[in-house]
Parts: C-alpha cells; sequence; structure tokens
C-alpha cells in the first residue's frame, strides 16, 4: 500500500468526525498534503482545528518515514479532480481535462455535463463535456465529447474571472493630477 493510501485510511475517519470530508493526500518531496473541504466552504479555523487533530496522530503511527512537512488546506477555486466523486461533484462546472498521449487533442476546456461510473470500474468510467477549447484553441461551436475517464492524465475545475480590463482602462494608465 502506498503512503497516500496509508495516510488515507488512517486519516478519513478522524476528519469525518470533524465534520469534513477528506478530500485528497499528497505526497511529494517531503510535504505531505491533505486537502479538506465541507458543505458551504471550509474556513481557517477549520483548517487548523484539523491540522491540531491530524498531527498527533500522524506523529503516533509515523506512515512517512522520514522528515516531511504537514499542508493542511483546502481545495481552492480550481480544484483537481481525482476521484468519481469528485468528478459528480464538479457537473456543471468548467472543467480542463489533460489527456494521456496518443489522443488526438491533449488538452479539452469546457462544461462537464456528466459522469458514468455504470461499468464498476475506472477504464469504464467516463465523463461528458461540452467543450469550448481544445488544446488552446477556441473553438466555433460547442462540441461534446464523451472521454474515457483512464485516458485523463489531469483533471481540474476552472474558474471564470471575468473578462479582462479594456486596453488602456486599468488602474495603472489614470493620469495623475
Amino acid at each position: 500500500m502506498s503512503v497516500t493510501d496509508n495516510v488515507t485510511d488512517l486519516l478519513e475517519p478522524v476528519v469525518a468526525t470533524l465534520g469534513v470530508e477528506l478530500v485528497d493526500v499528497e505526497y511529494n518531496g517531503g510535504l505531505l498534503r491533505i486537502t479538506v473541504d465541507q458543505e458551504g466552504g471550509i474556513t481557517t479555523d477549520v483548517l487548523a482545528t484539523v491540522n491540531r487533530n491530524i498531527s498527533p496522530i500522524l506523529d503516533q503511527h509515523d506512515p512517512i518515514p522520514g522528515r516531511y512537512t504537514l499542508e493542511v488546506s483546502s481545495p481552492g477555486v480550481e480544484r483537481r479532480l481525482n476521484t468519481v466523486a469528485h468528478y459528480r461533484r464538479a457537473i456543471g462546472e468548467n472543467v480542463i481535462l489533460k489527456l494521456f498521449p496518443g489522443h488526438e487533442q491533449r488538452r479539452i476546456r469546457g462544461e462537464l455535463i456528466a459522469v458514468d461510473d455504470t461499468t464498476g470500474g475506472p477504464a469504464g468510467d467516463f465523463v461528458t463535456i461540452d467543450a469550448v477549447e481544445t488544446d488552446g484553441v477556441d473553438l466555433a461551436e460547442v462540441t461534446r465529447h464523451e472521454i474515457s475517464l483512464a485516458d485523463v492524465s489531469k483533471a481540474r475545475t476552472v474558474f471564470d474571472w471575468g473578462p479582462a480590463p479594456k486596453p488602456g482602462k486599468g488602474p495603472s494608465n489614470k493620469k495623475k493630477k
């Protein structure tokens, strides 16, 4: 079992008692990142509470060899999508899917329309996306794609920051009197 699987199994019941969901566990280069969320969003006070509660458990069970830095955070505005549950929660949101090499389009951006996991396994699970951009090029019209999750190397939600400011209208271009 991997470090992330061990940590997930160890911490999932603990964070559930705090009223939060364990969204993701990442371990990379001495950094253990625990991502948690709750209905209605999460506050820094809740993140601090989670940190205080899981730190002694990690110390006691020592699931990670050597030294590491613990980081407890929220998923943020733009969230990684790793599980079918993550995709299901993101239905109706804008997403970017990066596909493994060998596909005609490697990067697809658009609205996540549906998730089908009725086949019972990751190789058969797929998502439906109404694409507005492929490989960095805006499409003339929305194109529907059904994509197997087995073909997705990375996925995340995309926050729409609104239109860019008009040239010459930004705050740095104001004339001083």
